[in-house]
């Protein structure tokens, strides 16, 4: 089965802010917490200024990630009681990518509270203290369901989302 996958508006270029045009639509598996894989075609968007490709999202999908946002959300709120049909090491995979990258998601997420004027910023996010990693974010996100979704959104939407595409390709590759 395969969703089209269009947005309503048009999309200002994560880079740079100008607008960009449709050059054409590509597929994109992700498997669901029931173990189904879906395919979604999305559109590829090229930035008008700067000729960079982008692709557009939709709030359930991860950037370069396999499963849906809710399937790794669960896995990380509930790393022992879950029923998402993933082997072993892609479940420790998620719990390292998170953990490597929390403290940069908290520093965005400051940073585009900053740009935007909001206020109830809070304080010592990045401090280590008792709060478990997730009751840090909740506090900049909020803890009800789709956290992940909240978090990934803003991050990619001004180009700062990092990924690990490339970290298990040779020195030569």
């Amino acid at each position: 089965m395969e969703f089209l996958v269009r947005g309503a508006g048009r999309i200002p270029s994560p880079c740079c802010g100008k607008s960009m045009s449709v050059i054409g639509t590509r597929d994109r598996k992700s498997k669901e917490r029931s173990g189904e894989t879906k395919v979604y075609n999305i559109r590829r968007l090229k930035c008008d200024n700067c000729g960079r490709i982008h692709h557009e999202l939709p709030d359930f999908l991860v950037p370069y990630k396999r499963y849906d946002s809710e399937s790794i959300e669960m896995v990380l709120s509930n790393p022992s009681n879950h029923d998402i049909p993933a082997d072993e090491s892609t479940l420790f995979r998620w719990n390292e990518w998170f953990k490597s990258f929390l403290d940069y998601w908290v520093g965005c997420l400051i940073s585009i509270m900053h740009q935007t004027k909001q206020e109830n910023i809070p304080l010592d996010l990045r401090s280590v203290n008792s709060e478990t990693a997730l009751q840090r974010l909740g506090r900049l996100v909020g803890n009800a369901s789709r956290w992940l979704a909240r978090i990934v959104r803003p991050i990619v939407n001004i180009n700062l989302w990092l990924h690990t595409r490339s970290a298990f390709l040779s020195a030569d590759g």
